[in-house]
């Protein structure tokens, strides 16, 4: 079973979707599951070097509502281990660059270990992961070679393929993140339950077995 999660790297809920998901395999295991983690980038349109957080969020929401969204995401996420800091977010960054890396990971071994470390030196150390160099430490950190990573960043390496994906999703009517894609045909959105997951994980992979041996 093939197990596609789009999400963006400044997508709260992804963030918590990605704990429940981390939870719901280490309750059901990862036999039989392949796991591949797919760009979605929920604001193309905010230049390279990103923008200030403040105000992009106050012109998004509005002032109190951008406080209220904050508190309860905050609620959702120490449910899940994460200690969300807004208040140490000074940009809010272009993605395209995070799901490069992302995709690189995945060629090293390392994708989900990936996801996690960007997730967390944004959500909760503050890190601009639109920043080449924050890109580069992340990489150290998950094992990858750096000097390939920063030569491959400086290039256009891979930024059309994050597009053709990103389009792609939109084009199977993802509209929000996170969404689970299985065996591209059946889409779940958003931060599901670990004992959903679960579930779904069962039955999908059971289903399979019937139509391998039906064979």
């Amino acid at each position: 079973m093939q197990l596609d999660v789009v999400s963006d790297t400044v997508c709260p809920w992804c963030y918590i979707g990605k704990k429940r998901l981390d939870q719901a395999l280490a309750l059901h295991g990862r036999e039989g599951i392949t796991l591949v983690w797919r760009p979605f980038q929920l604001d193309a349109s905010i230049p390279e070097g990103g923008v200030d957080r403040k105000t992009y969020m106050e012109k998004k929401f509005g002032s109190e509502r951008a406080k209220s969204v904050g508190n309860t995401i905050r609620e959702f996420g120490e449910a899940v281990g994460i200690d969300f800091r807004f208040d140490k977010i000074e940009r809010s960054p272009n993605t395209l660059d995070s799901h490069r890396l992302i995709r690189w990971a995945g060629t090293a071994g390392c994708q989900n270990e990936m996801v996690d470390i960007l997730f967390r030196r944004y959500f909760e150390d503050g890190d601009d992961i639109g920043s080449h160099d924050i890109l580069i430490d992340a990489a150290n950190e998950a094992g990858m070679d750096t000097d390939i990573v920063a030569d491959l960043l400086m290039k256009d390496a891979d930024k059309e393929l994050i597009g053709q994906e990103d389009a792609l999703a939109r084009q199977m009517g993802i509209q929000g993140v996170p969404s689970f894609v299985v065996n591209s045909q059946w889409v779940m959105v958003g931060a599901q339950e670990p004992e959903t997951l679960v579930k779904m994980f069962k039955k999908l992979l059971a289903k399979e077995a019937e139509e391998h041996a039906a064979s």
